[in-house]
């Protein structure tokens, strides 16, 4: 699942392509309607789909940022501001192309979820192979009540003592840290990838419950989530599965890791191990990480 740099790499190359521009008009897919018609929610959540497609009609793309692991679209239609949040899923990508038929990678193109056609010309597309990601088109941003729950940034001054007040919690302080610091609520934007990288920069054990480690420690974990999503940033996230930036690039991450997918651990040379751990695989360890 993209976390928050390959999130962040989408923003940043849609911001120059996209602001400022006007949709015209919007087409769903099949897809998304026979699942309306089955009672389920595909991807459009919270609308019906030719109400998402014709509100959306004139809308002009204002600003668009980043917020954890979501895309903000902020609309502006007739002096009326709106919002459509797009959450990646598993393999949500977004292209700006001049026809469908750029889209290079024949699996995106297969699977396109959502066509925008812009007023001065060409397309925002949305694609989705598993239909896990999300597009709400809503008022205001209160209008979706999880989005009000988020962390602060992990950027934001005051995100460390959040974090450090949080796993002090009873609903946090037995948990394991791997499970706590990839709670959104806790920490915003940190995934499995650069939870358990963090954590082997630290030496702890992704199991270790939180009333286990110290405010010290604690800290120096947070600098370390901050400073691998940084770096991540920088290399354009992790290119991992079917993770794609805008219109099929690809981030080089992946190939700075040290502990995320490994077999081995780059210290010691010891076999690293895994458990599960909040739903997720934990790589780590077994020698160095305690």
């Amino acid at each position: 699942m993209p976390e928050l740099p390959e999130v962040e790499g989408v923003v940043q190359a849609l911001k120059p392509k996209i602001e400022g521009r006007t949709i015209q008009q919007v087409q769903l897919s099949e897809i998304i309607r026979f699942s309306f018609g089955e009672g389920k929610q595909c991807i459009v959540k919270q609308a019906e789909p030719d109400a998402f497609e014709t509100s959306l009609c004139q809308m002009t793309i204002t600003k668009i940022e980043r917020r954890a692991k979501y895309i903000f679209f902020h609309l502006l239609k007739e002096d009326v501001p709106y919002v459509l949040v797009s959450h990646l899923g598993m393999t949500g990508a977004w292209f700006v192309v001049n026809s469908p038929e750029e889209i290079e990678e024949a699996k995106f193109q297969k699977h396109i979820h959502a066509t925008f056609h812009m007023a001065d010309g060409g397309y925002l597309i949305y694609s989705d192979i598993r239909r896990f990601g999300e597009l709400r088109f809503l008022t205001k941003i209160e209008d979706h009540a999880p989005l009000t729950k988020m962390a602060p940034e992990p950027f934001d001054e005051v995100a460390c003592d959040f974090f450090i007040a949080k796993s002090k919690l009873p609903k946090y302080e037995k948990k394991a840290v791997k499970e706590v610091i990839m709670d959104g609520q806790v920490i915003s934007g940190c995934g499995n990838i650069y939870a358990t990288e963090a954590l082997f920069a630290q030496k702890i054990h992704p199991a270790r419950s939180m009333n286990r480690i110290s405010d010290k420690r604690k800290r120096a974990l947070f600098e370390a989530i901050v400073a691998v999503l940084r770096r991540s940033i920088e290399a354009g996230g992790s290119t991992i599965s079917d993770y794609r930036n805008i219109n099929g690039e690809a981030g080089s991450m992946q190939n700075r890791l040290q502990m995320y997918g490994k077999k081995m651990c780059p210290v010691c040379e010891t076999a690293t191990s895994q458990m599960t751990i909040g739903g997720r695989t934990s790589v780590f360890c077994p020698n160095c990480q305690h």
